[in-house]
């Protein structure tokens, strides 16, 4: 009896899993089939196979300009979240602080605050500094909330550093800059690396937020809303198919980056 419980659980938990991944994965797949479709409506079956939505696309200047736009906005982003996420996590792990508790929250209150309420809030606060919308302004907003997924990845690893290691460096005549760019630095590097990918993602990717910052400028998912709110346009599949091979290519290096920390 036992034997045919364990057999209807494990085919159950595969039935959903089955499910589950093609509920997922099933659209992508199709949008990705229509992306090479030899007409302009989302059809099925296909006209034709083309790949003249990808040279539509790479014509696009408006198209051309948000990506660079986002590109820049998300280099900003990741660079200043990466200084303040890592010198963040050095203030929680290594120091002990009155109100420790209270700033830490802060650090990671950007994460569950619903994007249009920071945005609004960040864009009142830069109005009052004399900051208007624009690049500079969606660079400053998302490193509020982007630099808080910085600070819990490095914090997860700096957690596991052995601080003997920088203390038999000390020993040996090492000051405390360079035990920390030779030592500790190295040590985090995977995390570091994890985290800048994951921050250049979810700023390039940001909506909520940007929407309210980034003034008469656009970003590719600011371009990408105002254009499929007027109507279907083949390339913005072919934009679709190029941005989820970029996915998995980051995905991919993700996983090495992990594997590497596992060993």
């Amino acid at each position: 009896m036992k034997g045919k419980k364990i057999n209807i659980s494990l085919s159950i938990q595969r039935t959903y899993f089955v499910i589950f991944y093609f509920y997922v994965i099933a659209p992508i797949l199709l949008i990705i089939i229509i992306a090479f479709n030899d007409s302009n409506l989302p059809t099925l079956p296909l006209k034709g196979f083309t790949l003249k939505w990808f040279s539509v696309l790479i014509h696009n200047q408006r198209l051309i300009k948000a990506l660079v736009t986002s590109i820049i906005v998300g280099i900003g982003t990741t660079s200043f979240s990466l200084f303040l996420g890592i010198m963040s996590a050095f203030a929680f792990v290594r120091k002990k602080f009155f109100g420790e508790n209270f700033f830490y929250f802060l650090a990671i209150a950007p994460v569950i605050i619903p994007g249009a309420i920071l945005g609004t809030s960040i864009l009142v606060a830069l109005r009052f500094i004399g900051i208007r919308g624009g690049v500079l302004a969606t660079i400053i907003g998302q490193t509020t909330f982007v630099s808080s997924f910085v600070l819990l990845t490095v914090m997860a690893q700096l957690k596991k550093f052995d601080l003997s290691l920088e203390e038999a460096a000390f020993d040996l005549g090492a000051s405390k800059i360079e035990a920390i760019r030779k030592i500790t630095i190295p040590f985090l590097r995977p995390a570091i690396i994890s985290s800048a990918i994951l921050a250049f993602l979810i700023s390039f990717d940001n909506f909520g937020t940007t929407i309210f910052l980034i003034g008469n400028e656009m970003t590719l998912p600011i371009y990408i809303y105002s254009t499929v709110r007027f109507g279907y346009t083949p390339e913005i599949n072919a934009l679709f198919v190029c941005l989820v091979f970029i996915a998995i290519i980051g995905g991919l290096v993700q996983f090495q980056i992990y594997k590497q920390r596992s060993v």
